[in-house]
């Protein structure tokens, strides 16, 4: 057995689990997944305190699915997530884990999706279920007997869900399942709020703490750029134009697209090769060598594949697929700027990603900086200063050698001199034409950059009575009775819109809380499904009841 897999073994998880993981690529449990799951199997209510980061989701997951009857087609494990995006990743986490476990059936249960099919996967019955707290409600209002069989419940990132306003809907969730069921209850923070709802609804729980020690290595120059998913591999090639590095891994999600952007980097000239599970250690072996010895300067690769991998001449990573967690970032950084050197690593974000970017910044307490696509003029010089290198050796003695020749096929071709050293190069190139023009044309298209936090509290009267700021293009104002008076903070109001409008953060403008009421914009293009999507919707245990607002 390796060592890998006896990490996990010892933990006494079902095999197909713990072969499950070992797939994924994890070499030993973190400390958290060392501390909980073993509590959890052996059925105590647990209070786990560790940052996103440090591996909480298997340390949940794990045991749960463990404890899964697969006799049962009935929900049997119930985990609470803040926002659609976190229940989307634990959902795909357990389907990750449970892929040697046939029968296991995961439902992810948020707003902004159809009701219908949530509906028939639970009424099929999904023995586990990912919900946001607002989704749920409207699932209970429905049927109150939906959780009358879970016996298991998680509370991801509850600071999180109480700081959404999310404590009603909380209250109303627990009292719809058995008493006898097992909670566990995972938070960054432990607030009074946290410790309240502890005190109320678990029995004698166990606590575990853990302080995340991810740090990444000063010398790597972090920054990420924007991006839509179908423009990668088109971005990928324009920052290769004027990236000067000497060798360059590439950390792509799946084995398909190792080959795939492998494939697109060898067609434009990169010595480039992939490098995945399905590859054999021997063939793995002869890759990592010919990059070590610069017979390939490009390597694209899975977390799997990679692991343990130690060239020093890489000076660049590329994340072209967003990590699954910051531990898996860290480690993918840490392929450069080894030995004492100096490395940069990139990495490439569409929108629905930037939560993770968060994480990601939170967790290792570095700031990532934000790099725009090259300019069409930086790729033209940069093209041009890779002909001029190419060209440089050649000149020396071209007169002499060619010299003659060149007169020759200028007298033969009834051309000047300077028309047949552009039909050289023409051919030099393969056509490729070296202006503004073309370039700019080949620009990929990129997301436009979004503020960070879009909000705006409440300041008391003066703000009550100020005009509301002017609108961007294409959205609409809307107002709902509820603001500071009500304990509203901007933060209640984005998370409520975004769990159950279905909207990307980036689609939300600004939000003004006032005293009595507060102001949102929102896309103009199909308002009114949006409105009445939330028409139900409850923040801090009221109402939203958002209108479109008449300046007039």
């Amino acid at each position: 057995m390796t060592q890998e897999t006896g990490g996990f073994a010892a933990l006494d998880l079902h095999p197909s689990i713990v072969a499950a993981v070992i797939a994924t690529g994890y070499e030993e449990p973190s400390a958290i997944q060392q501390q909980s799951i073993p509590l959890i199997l052996a059925g105590h209510d647990l209070i786990g305190q560790a940052q996103t980061g440090t591996g909480k989701t298997a340390a949940f997951a794990l045991p749960v699915l463990h404890k899964i009857d697969l006799s049962k087609r009935e929900p049997q494990a119930l985990i609470l997530a803040p926002t659609r995006e976190l229940a989307l990743q634990v959902a795909t986490a357990f389907e990750t884990y449970a892929k040697q476990m046939p029968g296991v059936s995961v439902v992810a249960v948020y707003g902004g999706a159809p009701m219908g099919p949530q509906i028939k996967a639970l009424r099929q019955g999904a023995q586990i279920i990912v919900a946001t707290p607002g989704r749920l409600c409207d699932h209970l209002r429905r049927d109150d007997k939906v959780l009358a069989t879970v016996n298991h419940l998680v509370l991801d990132e509850a600071d999180e869900m109480l700081k959404l306003g999310f404590m009603d809907d909380l209250e109303v969730i627990f009292n719809a399942m058995p008493a006898s069921r097992q909670t566990v209850l995972f938070s960054a923070t432990l607030p009074p709020s946290i410790r309240a709802i502890a005190e109320r609804h678990l029995k004698e729980p166990k606590h575990v703490k853990i302080q995340s020690k991810t740090q990444t290595v000063a010398a790597i120059e972090q920054a990420y750029m924007q991006v839509h998913a179908d423009q990668k591999a088109q971005a990928v090639l324009r920052l290769l134009e004027v990236e000067e590095f000497d060798a360059l891994i590439a950390f792509v999600r799946t084995k398909q697209a190792t080959l795939d952007l492998a494939s697109a980097l060898e067609a434009k000239g990169y010595k480039a090769a992939a490098l995945n599970g399905d590859i054999a250690q021997n063939q793995r072996e002869r890759v990592i060598e010919s990059l070590k010895d610069g017979r390939l300067d490009i390597v694209v690769a899975t977390d799997v594949a990679a692991r343990g991998l130690d060239v020093p001449r890489i000076t660049h990573v590329f994340n072209v697929d967003m990590p699954y967690d910051p531990e898996s970032y860290v480690h993918r950084i840490g392929r450069t700027g080894r030995a004492g050197r100096e490395g940069r690593a990139l990495l490439l974000v569409t929108p629905r990603e930037r939560r993770m970017l968060q994480v990601i910044e939170r967790v290792t307490g570095q700031k990532v900086s934000e790099v725009r696509l090259p300019a069409p003029q930086a790729v033209l010089d940069a093209r041009i200063k890779k002909l001029t290198k190419s060209l440089l050796p050649l000149v020396a003695d071209a007169e002499a050698s060619h010299g003659e020749l060149f007169d020759r096929l200028a007298t033969d071709l009834g051309c000047t001199p300077r028309a047949l050293a552009a039909a050289l190069l023409r051919k030099a190139t393969n056509g490729q034409a070296l202006d503004l023009a073309s370039v700019e044309r080949e620009q990929p298209l990129v997301p436009t950059a979004a503020p960070r936090e879009r909000s705006e509290r409440s300041q008391g009267g003066e703000r009550e009575r100020r005009a509301p700021i002017p609108l961007g293009e294409g959205r609409a104002r809307c107002r709902t009775a509820l603001g500071a008076r009500d304990g509203i903070a901007a933060k209640n109001l984005l998370g409520a819109i975004l769990n159950e409008g279905g909207l990307a953060r980036d689609a939300i403008g600004r939000i003004q809380v006032r005293e009595s009421f507060s102001l949102v914009e929102l896309p103009e293009d199909g308002l009114d499904r949006l409105l009445t999507k939330l028409k139900d919707t409850r923040v801090a245990g009221k109402q939203l009841k958002l209108r479109r607002y008449r300046e007039d």
